[in-house]
């Protein structure tokens, strides 16, 4: 039997979804990076394994979350659009505002702010542009894909070839996304407003704070959930 140290960083959030929260405490990536070992990550991270393992374990022993892995393919593309996607959506352009009208006021003061802002215009041109993809390409084939195999019929081949090539693509401008949420964080010390900080401040950074939280997880689901359900789908189709 597998132990727990060898693992899957990935693997436990998405047998149990609240272990997200103590990874995040400790610094370790479940999402793009989420296929590692437990070990490997402890080790990379510099973070004591029992320790990690007895936190888990307490989270464990909590009622059990929203069961991601039950979810079949399209209702859990739903979830991911619904929830996530309209998110994002939804924060974008007062996150954007914000952080032009810090730049524009604090930036002599905390140079970092203009770096933070071209960071996350960058982030949200990519985002939008990566959903759009998703929503009218790679989501679209994925459900089709289930209701064919639902209804016992043979799979339509889709104009990209194999699956693999559009989940590769979203999985790199995944990477992408968090390289910049990583870099905002670290470029903020954790979002923390300085003592000069004025309202708009601690609003902006509360929300880049979780605006990455609800990235983390939305990437995860796709990561480690869907694309992989996607592709096991895939080949087995393909191979009968």
């Amino acid at each position: 039997m597998e132990t727990i140290a060898k693992r899957k960083v990935g693997g436990i959030v998405a047998e149990n979804f609240r272990t997200a929260k103590v990874f995040t405490e400790y610094g370790i990536d479940f999402c793009c990076k989420g296929g590692i070992s437990l070990e490997a990550a402890c080790e990379k991270h510099g973070v004591s394994i029992d320790k990690l393992i007895k936190d888990l374990n307490e989270v464990a022993v909590l009622a059990e979350s929203v069961k991601y892995t039950d979810m079949g393919m399209s209702e859990l593309i739903d979830h991911i659009v619904n929830t996530h996607h309209a998110f994002v959506e939804k924060s974008i352009p007062t996150l954007k505002s914000y952080l032009l009208k810090l730049a524009e006021v604090h930036g002599d003061r905390h140079p970092e702010l203009l770096k933070i802002r071209d960071l996350f215009l960058e982030a949200s041109d990519g985002l939008t542009a990566h959903m759009k993809k998703e929503e009218l390409i790679l989501f679209p084939f994925i459900k089709a894909m289930q209701a064919a195999d639902d209804n016992g019929f043979p799979l339509s081949q889709p104009h990209f070839g194999h699956i693999d090539n559009p989940i590769s693509m979203m999985e790199h401008e995944h990477d992408t996304e968090g390289e910049r949420f990583r870099q905002m964080s670290e470029l903020s010390n954790a979002y923390t407003t300085p003592t000069d900080g004025c309202q708009t401040y601690r609003v902006a950074f509360a929300m880049l704070s979780e605006f990455e939280e609800d990235l983390h997880t939305h990437i995860h689901l796709e990561n480690n959930i869907l694309f992989p359900k996607a592709k096991e789908l895939y080949n087995s189709m393909n191979n009968r």
